[in-house]
């Protein structure tokens, strides 16, 4: 059955304010051409076009993103593997190897995955495993636990999308316990609704307090429409419960929209500067904190 595909991002813009120097966008995917890497059978949709003829290669998308890195003041990034793509994770590594020093991956493991799976992937200059828990794939949290202990041999991580509202209270024990580190993606994609005294995100804040976890004030768009305000109360709470373990990134090129209109990066990192006003801050989580957990 054919796919649809994803929609172009809009240009580069600049924010209000730039990031400082030093600066990780903490969570971006890439893509490439129709044919230029294996695509996953089961993906929800294509790489972008234009609308008169094919997408950008791979090179042509690691152009557009070094114009949001640059527009946005960012000089160090990590490219998360996206589920387009399967468990073949090729695309993600020429992408990370084509960027360069100062950019590092975040890849896609199978269960049952072997110790050499993982040390191939540390090979590649991948910092974590993605678990999907919101969208599915390859990956199960009984695979990612069975993963951990050769994933901290190898000095990687765990990143994982989930709805915290719905899922935080079962997994929040079992994420104690586990022997790496656990990077949460999007705020914990809470129902907004809810707000930050939900039992959900509260856990989440518990185990920010406690230093298990890390979050990515990211894509904000997925939950809220522009200027996203709607997220201020948890992203305040978030970085409120431990700011030193709060991470920033633009989840561009925005792909798997759904019902979610296409944003501006430029004004996602200006919803994060209207929350977080201090400049101390600011610079903890937009370059010390990825220095720390990616070890740039």
């Amino acid at each position: 059955m054919d796919k649809p595909d994803a929609i172009m991002p809009p240009p580069a813009q600049k924010p209000l304010v730039q990031a400082p120097v030093g600066a990780c966008d903490a969570h971006v995917h890439l893509v490439a051409a129709m044919g230029e890497f294996d695509l996953w059978e089961a993906r929800a949709e294509n790489p972008a076009r234009f609308d008169d003829r094919e997408g950008p290669d791979l090179d042509g998308w690691l152009a557009l993103w070094r114009k949001q890195l640059d527009a946005l003041g960012f000089s160090r990034g990590i490219i998360v593997h996206s589920i387009l793509y399967g468990a073949d994770n090729s695309v993600t590594v020429q992408a990370v190897r084509r960027m360069g020093e100062g950019f590092k991956g975040v890849g896609l493991l199978s269960d049952g995955a072997c110790e050499g799976d993982v040390a191939q992937m540390a090979e590649w200059n991948m910092a974590a495993v993605r678990l999907n828990y919101v969208h599915g794939g390859v990956l199960s949290w009984e695979g990612v636990q069975a993963m951990a202990p050769m994933l901290k041999d190898h000095g990687m991580h765990v990143q994982m999308l989930m709805h915290a509202h719905q899922h935080m209270d079962a997994l929040a024990d079992d994420v104690r316990a586990l022997p790496v580190d656990i990077c949460f993606d999007h705020i914990g994609w809470p129902d907004l609704g809810l707000g930050a005294k939900h039992d959900g995100v509260q856990k989440l804040c518990q185990l920010l307090n406690e230093g298990k976890t890390w979050v990515k004030l990211s894509a904000l768009y997925r939950m809220c429409a522009a200027p996203y305000d709607a997220a201020d109360e948890i992203v305040a709470a978030l970085v409120a419960a431990n700011p030193e373990r709060c991470l920033w990134g633009s989840d561009w090129p925005h792909l798997m929209l759904a019902d979610a209109q296409m944003p501006i990066a430029a004004e996602l990192l200006d919803a994060f500067h209207r929350v977080v006003t201090d400049d101390a801050t600011r610079h903890r989580i937009l370059v010390s904190n990825p220095a720390a957990l990616y070890g740039f």
